[in-house]
C-alpha cells in the first residue's frame, strides 16, 4: 500500500467525519430531542420496576441501556442506511470512482457519528442518574473503557457490513431499520439482564455486539450485577474481539461486492432502482 493511498484514505476519514461533527452543532434542536426523548423511555421502565418493587439496580440497568440505545440507533440510521441515502441524493457514484477504500468513507462516518452520539449519550446518562438517583460503582475503570471501545468497534463494523447490504436491498432499507429497532431492544437486554431470556436466546442475541457489551459494562459498573450476568467479563470481551474481526472482514467483502456491482452494472447508482 503506497503512502499516497494511505494519505488519501485518512483524508477521506476526516472529510466524512467533519460534516457529522460540525452538523451536530449547527442544529441544536437535534441534540435536544436525542438527549431528552430517551429519558421518557427510561422513565417508563423505571416506573414499571418501581411498581414491581424491583431492586434499585434494575433502574440503573435501564439508565445504562437507554444511554447505549443512542449508539444502536446511530448504527441503524447513520451507518447502515447511509449508502442508500447517498445513492438517493446522487453521491454514491462519486464514492465508487474515488481512489480510496469504501471502508474509509464509512470509517469517517463512524468517527463523526460516534463523537456526536457519545456527547448525547453522556448527557442522557447524566440526566438519568440525577433524576432517578442511580448509584454507580465503577469496579475497574480501565476494563470498562476497553469493553466500551471494543463494543463500539464491533458495532460499527456491523454497521459497515449492513451499509452494503441495505444498499443492495434498495428501498427496503428504511423498513428494515424500523423493523430491527424494537426487537433488538428486547433480545439484547437494553432494559433488563439478557440472561433472563434464557441461555440460548441470549447466546443467539450475542451476535449483536451491544448485547455482550451492555452485559459486561453492567458487571463493571454495578455491585452485585455479576449474579445477573450472562457470561463473565473476560469471556464477553474475548467474544467481542472475535466479533470485531468477523464484522470488519465481512464488511470489507460486502463492500467489495457492492463496489463490483456498481462498477460493472451501474445499477446501484441509479436512483429509480
Amino acid at each position: 500500500m503506497s503512502d499516497g493511498f494511505l494519505v488519501n484514505n485518512l483524508r477521506a476519514v476526516r472529510g466524512r467525519a467533519y460534516p457529522r461533527v460540525i452538523g451536530a452543532f449547527r442544529e441544536p434542536s437535534w441534540a435536544f430531542f436525542e438527549v431528552v426523548l430517551p429519558i421518557f423511555t427510561i422513565a417508563a421502565y423505571a416506573c414499571i420496576y418501581r411498581f414491581m418493587e424491583a431492586d434499585n439496580v434494575f433502574i440503573g440497568y435501564v439508565v445504562l441501556g437507554g444511554t447505549m440505545s443512542a449508539f444502536w440507533l446511530n448504527i441503524l440510521w447513520s451507518m447502515a442506511s447511509q449508502l442508500y441515502w447517498e445513492k438517493e441524493i446522487g453521491n454514491l457514484s462519486l464514492y465508487l470512482i474515488a481512489p480510496i477504500s469504501r471502508m474509509s468513507v464509512l470509517a469517517g462516518m463512524a468517527v463523526g457519528g460516534l463523537l456526536s452520539t457519545t456527547v448525547n449519550a453522556v448527557s442522557t446518562l447524566t440526566i438519568g442518574v440525577l433524576v432517578f438517583s442511580v448509584a454507580f460503582t465503577v469496579l475497574d475503570p480501565l476494563m470498562l473503557v476497553v469493553v466500551f471501545v471494543v463494543t463500539m468497534v464491533a458495532l460499527y463494523g456491523m454497521g459497515m457490513m449492513f451499509a452494503s447490504l441495505y444498499l443492495l436491498f434498495g428501498r427496503e432499507a428504511y423498513h428494515m431499520s424500523n423493523l430491527m429497532t424494537e426487537p433488538v431492544y428486547l433480545v439484547s437486554g437494553f432494559f433488563f439482564p439478557v440472561r433472563r431470556l434464557g441461555f440460548w436466546t441470549a447466546a443467539g442475541a450475542s451476535i449483536i455486539p451491544i448485547t455482550l457489551g451492555l452485559d459486561a459494562m453492567r458487571q463493571l459498573i454495578f455491585e452485585g450485577a455479576a449474579s445477573d450476568a450472562f457470561l463473565s467479563v473476560g469471556t464477553e470481551l474475548a467474544i467481542l474481539l472475535v466479533l470485531c474481526v468477523v464484522f470488519l472482514i465481512a464488511a470489507k467483502y460486502c463492500l467489495a461486492y457492492m463496489e463490483h456491482l456498481g462498477k460493472t452494472t451501474g445499477r446501484l447508482t441509479l436512483r429509480w432502482q
